[in-house]
């Protein structure tokens, strides 16, 4: 067996390697996260990209001075980038930002006052609804311009085939008419478009609550707390009896649940078939995040009205494409409403579609191979002393909770989250798997999940007692599974027998 399987990356590296589009960033070292997190000179030095909503891409940053230039704004206003105009006309209604020039080009353009803190608040609601440019357009924009001299170089479908591949390779997945799904240029972007659409479908009913079922990922909640004024939050996704009890009195308030199937990071499944249940007495639609689970591992099309997925994960695999998707269930009452929630997504650059048509036709081999893979490290790593917790879909500890219908009995989503006996340092800094933001990746990739996830909780008393409340661990990594074969896998791990 070949012991440098896998080998250390530099801190900063795109992940994957030496693409420009990569949507994850190297941080192989516990203290390359915490000074990224602390936003330290030196870290900044090395990190020049990294997952585009939280990250500004360098062809954005060079694209935004450009605009400066040509325009001949001053310094008193920072130039940002945006999708589209539409976009612009969203965050300028928010923050009431009214640019000072007329600027016409194929994307959007607003200008924000320096030295004030609507800067900061324009930047964290275009990560939460994910309008953010496109940085093949960017980068095709400065080509054009002469301000690059040349074009990544990637394999592309051809433009006039690669939304219908894409279309229709989810219609068949999700077993949906093509019709009733719509791509948007990421995952919070569909989530965003739903929220606002059962808004606007469910305020003249009187339904003014969406509840969040489980402990959802961070951004999802962002949504939900930018758009819905009255909320209410289950953080235990195994207690169906709270939630039917608050049911009781505020059922025919709410306007939708929202849930993830399994939750991130710590894979808890729900009893899908009694929430469905709920929902039907009380007419509330709920929504899905399939990103875990995806179609090919679990078979929700009897539960869920709706479902988001982000294809930047495993229907791509390869970390280098920016998208997501809403797939309204055919079965459900929701279904005749596409353009009330259709309307509200981003469109997405066509270079983006090419990309993702090529890497979507692998998906289902993808996640079968990881499931796999999957199945052997869970083995393996519950028979490893220095481990001290393992999560993972359909682990003994949610198992009897867990009644959806696996498609395959062997299925395992494609995440493990770990908690260890040892400081995390030592586990995370001695191995040479790929470490960094995002998932689904057909390499191994890890990320200490609550140090990039939760970092302000970390760092205070109240945010310590608020994770254990939660019961977040604060040493967790969560371990995306690949393609690699999984001795190989396995083999990394044994390092760490050693110390």
């Amino acid at each position: 067996m070949n012991k440098n399987f896998f080998k250390a990356i530099p801190c900063g590296e795109t992940l994957p390697v030496n693409n420009i589009h990569a949507v994850s960033v190297s941080m192989p070292n516990i203290q390359d996260v915490i000074d990224y997190e602390e936003q330290t000179p030196e870290i900044l030095g090395k990190i020049k990209s990294g997952y585009p909503r939280f990250i500004l891409h360098p062809y954005l940053k060079q694209l935004g001075l450009f605009i400066k230039k040509k325009y001949k704004i001053s310094n008193e206003y920072e130039v940002v980038v945006l999708s589209s105009k539409k976009a612009v006309e969203l965050i300028s209604d928010k923050y009431f930002i009214h640019n000072k020039i007329e600027i016409d080009e194929p994307f959007g353009v607003i200008l924000v006052q320096n030295g004030t803190s609507q800067l900061q608040k324009v930047l964290m609601y275009i990560q939460h609804v994910g309008c953010n440019l496109s940085s093949r357009l960017a980068q095709d924009y400065l080509f054009e311009q002469g301000q690059i001299s040349s074009i990544y170089k990637e394999e592309l479908e051809d433009k006039k085939t690669a939304k219908d591949i894409i279309i229709n390779t989810l219609a068949k997945a999700y077993s949906q008419k093509k019709e009733n799904i719509c791509l948007a240029p990421s995952g919070m972007n569909a989530i965003y478009s739903v929220v606002r659409g059962l808004n606007s479908i469910q305020s003249h009913n009187g339904r003014d609550i969406l509840v969040q079922f489980g402990w959802l990922y961070l951004d999802t909640m962002n949504i939900v707390n930018h758009h819905n004024v009255l909320q209410k939050v289950f953080p235990d996704i195994l207690n169906l009896d709270l939630l039917e009890e608050y049911l009781e009195e505020y059922g025919l308030k709410v306007s939708a649940i929202i849930t993830e199937i399994p939750t991130n990071p710590l894979l808890k499944s729900l009893d899908i078939k009694r929430l469905r249940k709920l929902c039907d007495k009380y007419n509330i639609p709920l929504v899905v995040d399939t990103t875990f689970a995806t179609p090919y591992n679990l078979d929700l099309k009897d539960y869920a009205d709706i479902f988001v997925e982000s294809l930047t994960k495993f229907a791509c695999g390869n970390a280098d494409v920016l998208m997501g998707a809403i797939i309204l269930n055919t079965k459900h009452k929701l279904s005749h409403m596409n353009l009330e929630f259709f309307k509200h997504c981003e469109s997405v650059y066509i270079k983006d579609i090419q990309r993702l048509a090529l890497e979507i036709k692998d998906y289902k081999k993808r996640v079968k191979i990881i499931s796999s893979n999957t199945k052997q490290v869970v083995k393996y790593l519950k028979t490893c002393s220095y481990i001290d917790e393992v999560f993972y879909c359909l682990s003994e500890k949610n198992k009897e909770n867990y009644s959806q219908t696996m498609i395959d009995d062997n299925s395992y989503t494609g995440i493990i989250s770990v908690t260890f006996k040892k400081p995390i340092k030592e586990i995370y800094d001695k191995l040479n798997f790929a470490k960094g933001p995002s998932l689904g990746t057909e390499f191994t990739l890890l990320m200490p999940y609550t140090y990039l996830a939760h970092y302000d909780l970390i760092v205070s008393k109240k945010g310590n007692e608020f994770l254990k409340k939660i019961d977040l661990p604060i040493d967790l990594i969560r371990i995306s599974v690949g393609i690699e074969p999984f001795e190989e896998i396995i083999n990394e791990f044994k390092k760490l027998e050693k110390i």
